[in-house]
């Protein structure tokens, strides 16, 4: 299922309505969707990268906006819709844990999920069903999903379809790399 469902979203990128799919797509996913709209969006920039900023900046709106509503999902809907969503994927366990101490480090796992492979759907609707402040989630989505699609634009638009691979199957490491040394950089800084 998951399969299909990954090549019917790929399939939207030759559409002539490319950008409202991959805003829809990248929307979605940011609350229930299981496929990130990478898969739109790559195929959409290599085959015209004088547009790789255009589809980011389309990418980063959807997300984030689809990322307000994972908040509420989590905030007003959580029992109906979130609980579910997060049984989908395995993570109610993880929330009951984590949820008690989340809005201490809220923006932080806004950060991390929204620039590395982790779901960011089970954030959006964590951070709505613990109340983290409404500025800062939003704040943190913006730089997260900014610096992910960004990057990748960034990336594809300079070196085009051989990079592809390298984003495909490494680009998610080095995201969660580079967010480890961050944090603990900056634990290092404050506790030694």
């Amino acid at each position: 299922m998951i399969r299909r469902l990954y090549d019917w979203t790929m399939s939207l990128a030759d559409t002539p309505r490319a950008l409202w799919a991959l805003f829809a797509i990248a929307f979605v996913e940011s609350s229930v969707f299981p496929i990130p709209p990478d898969v739109v969006m790559i195929p959409m920039i290599l085959a015209r990268p004088s547009r790789a900023w255009l589809i980011a900046g389309v990418a980063l709106a959807g997300s984030v906006l689809g990322g307000l509503l994972g908040y509420y999902i989590g905030h007003g809907l959580f029992d109906t819709i979130g609980r579910p969503v997060l049984e989908f994927y395995g993570k109610e366990t993880y929330f009951e844990a984590f949820g008690n101490r989340y809005n201490d480090y809220g923006a932080w796992a806004v950060l991390i999920a929204g620039i590395t492979p982790f779901p960011y759907k089970v954030i959006t609707i964590l951070s709505g069903s613990t109340g983290l402040n409404l500025g800062v989630f939003m704040l943190a989505s913006v730089i997260a999903r900014g610096l992910r699609f960004f990057v990748v634009a960034a990336l594809l638009w300079k070196f085009g379809t051989p990079i592809r691979i390298f984003i495909e199957r490494y680009l998610g490491l080095l995201f969660t790399a580079f967010m480890v040394l961050l944090i603990g950089g900056l634990y290092a800084v404050k506790f030694l």
